[in-house]
């Protein structure tokens, strides 16, 4: 179906663009550098393999986060929960460790912690690279692409068209494949692409799928990404979609908008419901470069409103943003997962830097997968973050639990032998009694001086994550060194903070006040500094110290 299109010319950049630019990279296809299409009638696929840990060779391996073996990783696509297996399906190079040749990787977990990686699901060809999209499960075989019997795996996505392709070279618009086999094969549907604007458009990506109980239908929600318009469609049998409406014009506009998401959420506490709307943009984010605003309003099943939304020239501090961090992006729903909580997964990476980081054979993994429930805040509706439950269960099956209580009076103190880790689950208890500032060092030096310092400064109430000496830093001026976010007013007991941090290889994940703010963060430390320390300046803070080394 082919829907006018509002933007059909505009100056900025278009994501293949802006990477060009930035990283001089220039992607060339040729039809025997292709392999063919693999679909359900195709070639036996691989077997299924574990990535490796971490090693003195390979540092900065994620222990406890989706990556690949090798070569490059970034946004999640079709994220689907069926027969007790999480599937994850993402962009993916097969064939080198910088973007292009965009494929689906795919990889499957029953925990949300442990992957394994599975073939290639669509791989990218000289006609039709695989851009983002999303994965359901079509139970009633609406599409009629399975049988009652045989549900098909529906995925959505967007064809990013090269030579000869269905559409001019550069143009993208939605297309259909589907999965007999539990997403272990795929093939293309015959009549793609099943959504296309009028002209065509270069930057018309990332379709996102919620069932519309109501009017009983399939909302897609899709970008024009340059326009800083959400577009969204219905449909009934996933094949044939019918124009809604837009949402523009509120929020930070300073870059392309992606990987947009509606979702129906209740309001802790209470009866009530309110619809979210996920949205990446890139740059423009709170830290600089990628990152996640939302919305929260009301959708009619036709139009989304939202609500005490940020104007768009308004302080980047005025929008509402999923992590205050740096690497947080593109982040989206997992579709049936149990718990009745929006359970989502997004890439652990940045587009300032994430071509140049130090990683070989791979480059990106994901975040850890994280649970949002949406509460009153003090002047507005706000959405608040945990380590999923499925997530929280596995890692609780790792390790030995440490403990420690102590004051640190103006000082660096060293948390001893017991917590010296690279990847470690901690939860941290501060009471500033008369201090300014408190916090820890992880990954740190002998003399604790070098390390990823995690701070909070009462008067501000400002949480801080420096990875300025955590470890390699040059291999981009864009890596920005320190990232920070205010906490909440708690009522008069600014003095005490409660944080939960996932330290990984290469990864920081710290979850503060019941995940009212989260910064997420990307370092590359060396292999030997496994230190903890705890600190306070100016004055007394009592800590409470536990961990579980994974």
């Amino acid at each position: 179906m082919t829907f006018p299109n509002p933007a059909s010319t505009s100056p900025k950049l278009s994501r293949r663009q802006l990477l060009a630019a930035s990283a001089a990279v220039v992607v060339s296809f040729s039809a025997a550098a292709c392999t063919a299409q693999r679909t359900a009638e195709g070639p036996t696929p691989v077997p299924a393999s574990r990535a490796p840990q971490p090693a003195a060779s390979d540092p900065w391996r994620p222990a406890v986060h989706l990556t690949a073996e090798k070569n490059w990783l970034n946004d999640p696509n079709g994220l689907v929960y069926h027969d007790g297996t999480y599937h994850a399906f993402y962009q993916y190079n097969p064939r080198g460790n910088s973007w292009g040749n965009m494929s689906w990787g795919h990889s499957t977990s029953t925990d949300l912690v442990h992957w394994e990686q599975q073939p290639v699901a669509m791989e990218a060809s000289a006609e039709e690279e695989i851009f983002s999209g999303c994965i359901v499960m079509d139970t009633n075989n609406a599409s009629g692409l399975g049988s009652a019997e045989n549900p098909p795996m529906v995925a959505l996505y967007t064809s990013a068209y090269g030579n000869n392709g269905a559409l001019p070279k550069g143009a993208q618009a939605q297309s259909v494949a589907f999965s007999l086999d539990k997403g272990a094969t795929w093939q293309k549907y015959k009549g793609n692409p099943v959504l296309n604007l009028s002209p065509t458009n270069n930057n018309f990506r990332d379709p996102k799928v919620t069932w519309y109980e109501p009017g009983r239908y399939w909302v897609m929600t899709t970008v024009v990404a340059d326009a800083q318009v959400v577009k969204m469609f219905k449909s009934t049998d996933l094949l044939r979609w019918d124009f809604l409406s837009d949402f523009s014009g509120a929020g930070a506009q300073g870059g392309l908008w992606e990987v947009p998401e509606l979702v129906q959420m209740d309001v802790d506490g209470s009866t009530a419901k309110k619809w979210v709307m996920l949205l990446s943009i890139n740059p423009g984010g709170i830290a600089g470069g990628s990152g996640m605003q939302y919305f929260v309003g009301e959708f009619d099943g036709t139009r989304f409103v939202a609500e005490d939304a940020a104007a768009p020239d308004a302080p980047l501090h005025e929008s509402q943003w999923l992590d205050h961090g740096a690497d947080y992006y593109a982040a989206n729903s997992i579709s049936g997962a149990p718990g009745g909580k929006p359970v989502l997964l997004g890439w652990m990476g940045n587009w300032d830097y994430a071509q140049h980081v130090p990683t070989t054979p791979w480059r990106g993994s994901m975040a850890i997968p994280r649970e949002l429930k949406l509460v009153r805040g003090e002047k507005r509706l706000e959405l608040r973050s945990a380590i999923a439950a499925a997530a929280v269960d596995a890692l609780g099956r790792s390790g030995e639990v440490k403990s420690k209580n102590l004051t640190v009076s103006s000082s660096l103190e060293d948390l001893g032998n017991d917590f010296r880790s690279r990847t470690q689950l901690i939860d941290v208890e501060m009471d500033l009694a008369s201090a300014r500032e408190a916090g820890v060092v992880l990954r740190s030096s002998a003399d604790g001086q070098a390390g990823l310092r995690i701070s909070y400064t009462r008067e501000s109430r400002t949480l801080k994550v420096d990875r300025s000496r955590a470890g390699t830093t040059n291999f981009s001026e864009k890596f920005s060194p320190y990232h920070e976010v205010s906490l909440p007013d708690s009522g008069g007991s600014d003095q005490k903070v409660h944080l939960r941090i996932l330290l990984d290889s290469s990864s920081v994940e710290v979850f503060a006040q019941d995940g009212s703010a989260v910064i997420s963060d990307t370092f590359f430390p060396e292999w030997d500094t496994t230190g903890s320390s705890v600190f306070s300046t100016d004055g007394d803070t009592d800590f409470v110290v536990t961990s579980r080394i994974l």
